[in-house]
Order: C-alpha cells, then structure tokens, then sequence
C-alpha cells in the first residue's frame, strides 16, 4: 500500500474527505519527524508502538567495488518499535 491508497482507506473509513485524511496524515508524519529529529524524543503511540531515534557508533567498513576500508560515521537513525496490539494483528 503507498501513501496515496492509504489516504484512500482512511478518507472512507473515517467518512471524510481525502484532502482532509491528506492533511491528518501529512500532519502525523511532520509531527514526528520534527519531534525525533529536533528534540530527539520518543514518540508513543500506544498499541500501535513507539518511534525513536537511536545512535549508530562509528565503525569500519568495506567498498565493495575496490575493497578498501572505509570508516563510516557515527549517526542517529529514526527506529519503530511495535506494540503489542499492532503485534498481535499481524501474527
């Protein structure tokens, strides 16, 4: 499912317009983004999971094309955790 079928669902079963599911949507997804990537905080919904940002260290690598090693950098990455309702929807 992309985002625009997502829209599509949640516009009729929320009996609403898809430019107002749109908007709740974009809201959600802006909403968190700037949560974790300005204030580097968690992110709960509960049932559903919970969004953070965890810290990768530095470490070495290797170019696959030349085998050199190469040092890739230190870095913080958005990470999903499920919930256990969202868990259990799924098994």
């Amino acid at each position: 499912m992309n985002k625009t079928e997502l829209i599509a669902v949640v516009a009729n079963r929320a009996g609403v317009t898809q430019k107002n599911a749109e908007l709740v949507l974009s809201a959600f997804t802006d909403t968190i983004a700037e949560t974790l990537g300005r204030r580097g905080e968690k992110v709960v919904v509960t049932g559903f999971g919970t969004f953070e940002v965890r810290h990768r260290v530095a470490r070495s690598g290797k170019n696959p094309r030349t085998g050199e090693v190469i040092t890739v950098p230190a870095q913080n990455t958005p990470a999903f955790k499920a919930g256990k309702l969202l868990k259990d929807a799924v098994k």
